[in-house]
């Protein structure tokens, strides 16, 4: 489905059952469809994962979100999946077994969307990187994006080598997500995640 063939509106509804946008959602909703690089800072209980999960729904491919939080993962993969939405995640969490069940998903293209947590993205896990190359990824969704800033209140090594992930996914557009951000923190993740100041939502 083409952005500009996309009625938001009636596609929020249908899916979550809302009838109208909050604070900044609809504009950030509209540059995800329209493809481009965004940076996202909005307040908790803001709505940010609706702004890529519905981007997820309407248009082909698979969105890969980048989140740190285990338990945050499984409770949207749980809510996903009772609005009919095919999602999986990939973490400590799961058996290698269940990592081979959502691997099969991956591979019969049958995920929208996938969570993974930076720790797998930094071991290259299963080759991940390059499985993921070989994929029709069509964003990257980077949550709680401060952690990949040195001057963000909760630096996490491991969000360093989403680099790699960018890198391997060359010209897939991006979305950073944070809820605080100071002026130092803004301008680091811009430049490690490679999104122009003027992308800045």
């Amino acid at each position: 489905m083409k952005s500009n063939e996309i009625d938001i509106h009636k596609e929020l509804k249908k899916y979550f059952g809302f009838n109208q946008f909050k604070g900044l959602q609809e504009q950030v909703i509209k540059s995800i469809i329209g493809q481009k690089n965004t940076f996202v800072i909005m307040p908790t209980g803001g709505g940010k994962s609706l702004c890529y999960q519905l981007p997820a729904m309407l248009q082909e491919g698979l969105t890969v979100v980048v989140s740190p939080l285990i338990a945050l993962m499984k409770d949207q993969v749980d809510d996903l999946r009772t609005h009919g939405v095919a999602a999986a995640f990939l973490n400590s969490s799961i058996s290698a077994e269940e990592t081979r069940a959502v691997a099969r998903q991956i591979n019969e293209n049958e995920l929208k969307l996938l969570y993974v947590s930076p720790e797998r993205i930094a071991a290259n896990d299963f080759q991940l990187l390059q499985w993921l190359q070989d994929k029709h990824v069509n964003r990257v969704a980077i949550d709680e994006a401060h952690c990949v800033s040195q001057w963000g209140h909760d630096f996490r090594p491991e969000y360093r080598q989403l680099k790699s992930l960018c890198d391997t996914l060359p010209g897939v557009p991006r979305i950073a997500l944070t809820a605080t951000a100071d002026v130092a923190t803004r301008a680091d993740i811009l430049q490690q995640l490679g999104i122009a100041p003027d992308r800045m939502v």
